[in-house]
């Protein structure tokens, strides 16, 4: 026992490997199984980008454990085991602190969104790195004073700092959680950073005791051995509960793991339950519309933007129709509702706005700057001039080649047939269940009237049926303008 308590090896340190094996494996389905199952379209961004650096400091934190605190025996030393490779670089900042660090990244981000109401001032390729620099200083300047005896072990007066470096970062996603504690969240985030914090908390106390244990205690075997095999238990828990409590992805997590609720969370506007979001209304709570009305009053018709929608993707430009389709879904939400909003609004942004998004839209730099530089995320005239703008675009494009095309056919007869059926299903209604029967009905009805008049217009002297107007916001009937889509 006192042999393997110096040289690594024993049973317990085994069973504490066999566990941090696991918890990795349990740790990389629980982040495969979103992307694996909804194949979302694009993987590279900061949330992605911020997933995949949580998995590589807990594969970090894990492995620089096992180096450095001896759990295997090796027959002779190799330059690849050196103590501030493993003990001081692996564990501080591309472990533990760069774990802590992407955790009060994500508060912050909570913070500037749902309390200042605006996007971060700093991107998080930045922001990151300036909140892991105490780690790098403090690995450096351990890294230069060689404090480390051949076991990986260091005087008591090294131990204290450095437990104060993990009390300094806990502290700080405390103070950060507190901030946006008034806040209701629609994807639980405040639940899961109070979680993440207090297993943090829990693991990192128990995970200290058993640190100083180990350093300064190195003449006692059994506590040599049951302390690194605690100090590699709680580091397994902690970054399987830590990255299972993320909220990096709130709606992919809603989509992936609660399969027992039957919506579709494939919309952003049905996972944040806007009204007949992604819907097609009943026809009886419906208004006419004629299609010699224009473009931007046409498309709130859900039926006519659907088709348009179809349309535009066919030749490649569907990305203003897509995005004049979610802000319509903004246009929805009440005013006086700023969390739904900013939901909403930040990810109209993400998917539409920022450089290199999964569909940028064609704006100007001036208008693109406004949104993402705004003050209030849940402003209603947020997308104006973004709107204002796509309009003119689809005016110049999109619209004249529109009515030419089979999409409008295939709408105007699907509208035909629709508009049928209704009139067939209130004439039944009329004569089966009206308690006061009329003597006249149809053509011997003197005051009827063809609802469908034909004239030689190219789209047709034609009326359909439009979303109702019980919105609780109008949508803005501005005009587009010069629209480059098609050849994208």
């Amino acid at each position: 026992m006192a042999n393997c308590s110096v040289l690594g090896g024993c049973p317990s340190d085994y069973i504490a490997i066999a566990i941090s094996i696991l918890c990795m494996i349990l740790l990389f389905a629980r982040a495969a199984f979103p992307y694996a199952v909804h194949k979302p379209p694009k993987l590279i961004g900061s949330n992605f980008i911020l997933l995949f650096v949580q998995i590589l400091a807990s594969f970090c934190l894990l492995l620089s454990l096992v180096m450095s605190v001896q759990f295997f025996k090796f027959k002779r030393k190799h330059p690849w085991q050196s103590c501030y490779i493993w003990a001081v670089w692996g564990e501080g900042p591309c472990g533990f602190g760069l774990l802590l660090s992407c955790r009060i990244l994500q508060a912050y981000h909570l913070y500037y969104l749902f309390v200042k109401r605006r996007l971060p001032p700093l991107n998080s390729r930045i922001l990151l790195p300036l909140i892991l620099l105490p780690w790098i200083a403090a690995a450096a300047f351990i890294h230069q004073k060689r404090p480390l005896n051949p076991r990986c072990h260091m005087h008591s007066r090294w131990v204290i700092p450095i437990g104060l470096l993990h009390v300094l970062y806990v502290s700080a996603m405390v103070g950060f959680t507190w901030a946006v504690r008034h806040v209701e969240f629609r994807f639980h985030e405040f639940r899961a950073l109070l979680r993440g914090i207090i297993v943090s908390s829990t693991a990192v106390g128990i995970w200290t005791a058993a640190y100083i244990a180990n350093e300064l205690h190195e003449g006692i075997p059994w506590l040599q051995i049951s302390s690194r095999f605690l100090m590699l238990l709680m580091a397994s828990i902690m970054v399987l509960a830590f990255f299972s409590l993320s909220i990096s992805q709130p709606l992919l997590s809603q989509m992936s793991l609660r399969k027992k609720e039957p919506q579709d969370f494939g919309i952003m506007g049905r996972a944040l339950g806007i009204p007949a979001s992604g819907l097609l209304l009943p026809t009886g709570t419906t208004m006419d519309i004629d299609l010699k009305e224009p473009i931007d009053r046409l498309l709130m018709n859900k039926r006519f933007r659907n088709s348009f929608m179809a349309f535009a993707d066919s030749c490649m430009a569907g990305e203003s129709i897509h995005f004049y389709d979610e802000v319509h879904e903004l246009g929805k939400i009440p005013v006086g509702d700023t969390i739904t909003r900013i939901y909403m609004a930040r990810h109209i942004i993400e998917h539409y706005i920022v450089n290199g998004s999964a569909m940028e839209v064609n704006i100007s730099h001036k208008t693109r700057q406004e949104i993402l530089g705004t003050t209030d995320l849940a402003h209603p005239d947020l997308f104006n001039h973004a709107i204002s703008e796509l309009m003119q675009l689809i005016k110049m494009n999109l619209e004249r080649d529109y009515w030419s095309s089979t999409f409008f056919f295939k709408f105007k007869e699907e509208t035909k047939s629709q508009a049928e059926r209704n009139d067939l299903m209130e004439c039944s209604i009329g004569w089966d269940y009206s308690p006061r029967l009329s003597a006249v009905h149809g053509a011997d009805d003197p005051f009827h009237h063809d609802p469908l008049n034909k004239s030689s217009s190219d789209r047709g002297d034609f009326s359909f049926q439009s979303e109702s107007a019980g919105s609780t916001q109008d949508f803005p009937a501005i005009s587009l303008v010069g629209f480059d889509g098609l050849s994208r």
